[in-house]
């Protein structure tokens, strides 16, 4: 007889708006405290100086979060002028400074060669591992490295506000793996200034935005458990571009043993073109399939040769 898990056996996403100067692993912990979650999770590290959507799982919504890794993101941030930091962000030491004020036309004029698929290199003050070891302890040492390019994907990038000359508020879209720091950097360098990130808060994560968020002190005021659950989204939330499958009785207890689904050619015809080639966890997951049974996510398959076959099985029928 196995252990039995501490705290309760609840499932589903937190859409946090997290406040400044909370880092994630902590908004997390008290996620997880305020639930008395057995498990907990979250898609995509936010930095403390910065703000928004910060998805949490919780339960069996954990299975869900590689896929949620690899979705898309929007962010709004504003850039100061006139000084860089080491960080590139306003935590930094001011590193140099300029006179140089770029206008709106001119940062507007320079925003497309940093859309579309670009190569850039993250920023030295980021979560990368270098040899093993976190690329900001290694900058905060005064250890001297250099970070490969990579391609990142961005897919909108335009100027929302200028409200003086110091400063310009800008939105992007993009994929994973994009750093805003390394995109002003490079702007900066672009216009020929100097600026650094004054403010950041990130608006969306996949099917995560602002009109589903719940700020953590929003959560902390609800008295009663139930109260808070109604703030729970479903497991599924994480999977909105996931061709999805209702099950019947039969085929969903088969699932449940790991044992595959055989699939009618119309549900075949019918899954087959909203397939999305994709990569989770660096496999290849466009196959994919959602399996649902009464209204619930019941496991997440992949479609071959006619069969669902189980990969990830949700337990939501043992939730309170």
């Amino acid at each position: 007889m196995g252990r039995r898990k501490k705290g309760d056996a609840v499932s589903g996403w937190i859409c946090l708006d997290k406040p400044i100067d909370l880092g994630s692993t902590d908004a997390v912990a008290r996620i997880r405290r305020l639930f008395n979650a057995q498990k907990a999770g979250h898609a995509g590290t936010l930095d403390p100086l910065a703000s928004g959507i910060l998805p949490i799982a919780l339960g069996e919504a954990t299975k869900t979060v590689p896929f949620l890794m690899e979705a898309g993101k929007s962010y709004r941030f504003t850039i100061q002028w006139g000084a860089a930091t080491a960080s590139f962000d306003r935590e930094g030491e001011i590193i140099a400074r300029s006179d140089v004020r770029p206008t709106v036309d001119q940062v507007e004029a320079a925003l497309p060669a940093f859309v579309g698929e670009i190569m850039q290199v993250p920023p030295n003050f980021s979560a990368i591992k270098v040899d093993g070891q976190r690329a900001y302890d290694l900058a905060r040492e005064g250890v001297e490295f250099e970070l490969e390019a990579r391609p990142i994907t961005v897919h909108r990038l335009a100027v929302t506000e200028a409200p003086d000359a110091d400063h310009v508020t800008l939105e992007m879209d993009c994929g994973k793996g994009s750093y805003v720091r390394a995109i002003v950097r490079d702007l900066a360098i672009a216009l020929g200034a100097y600026g650094h990130v004054s403010a950041l808060r990130r608006t969306r994560v996949g099917g995560f935005n602002e009109e589903n968020a719940t700020p953590l002190e929003k959560l902390f005021e609800m008295e009663h458990m139930n109260d808070r659950l109604e703030a729970l989204l479903p497991v599924e939330t994480a999977l909105d571009d996931i061709p999805a499958l209702a099950l019947t009785t039969e085929d969903a207890f088969r699932l449940k043993q790991g044992r595959s689904v055989v699939l009618v050619p119309r549900q075949v015809e019918e899954l087959r073109p909203r397939l999305v080639s994709r990569t989770v966890a660096g496999h290849d997951a466009g196959r994919t399939v959602l399996a649902t049974f009464e209204g619930r996510a019941h496991a997440l398959c992949e479609m071959r040769a006619g069969r669902l076959n189980p990969t990830r099985i949700f337990h939501l029928d043992l939730e309170s």
